[in-house]
């Protein structure tokens, strides 16, 4: 079972947030500035996607959207914190808003995109 794509999905989300964010607020897309706002996101969905895997869950489902957002949002933002960043509660909330719908959102194309496929296979 191949997880990469989906791990890569997921980040593909934190870097479309990050970028948003970043451009939203006037910080600017410099590599530097990115990878400071990034990382600890990163790190938490690094977790999340362990977790997943000791489930034994692809990860691919809208089921595993909650736990990869939980925990992504919750250890990003204590991380955040750790490092001296900021971090609102309508960062948080905006945080979970956006990665829930967006890695949400691809998890349940995925999950249409079998289900089709299955369905014309019939």
């Amino acid at each position: 079972m191949k997880r990469a794509p989906y791990v890569l999905a997921d980040l593909a989300v934190l870097v479309v947030f990050v970028a948003i964010g970043r451009s939203s607020h006037h910080h600017g897309l410099r590599v530097a500035g990115v990878i400071s706002t990034l990382w600890p996101f990163v790190v938490g969905l690094a977790v999340a996607w362990v977790l997943l895997r000791r489930r034994r869950r692809r990860g691919d489902a809208p089921r595993d959207t909650a736990l990869v957002v939980v925990v992504t949002v919750t250890l990003g933002m204590i991380l955040r914190v750790v490092a001296g960043q900021g971090t609102a509660v309508a960062f948080i909330i905006v945080a979970l808003a956006f990665l829930s719908l967006m890695m949400g959102g691809w998890r349940l194309v995925v999950t249409f995109a079998r289900r089709r496929h299955a369905l014309a296979r019939r």
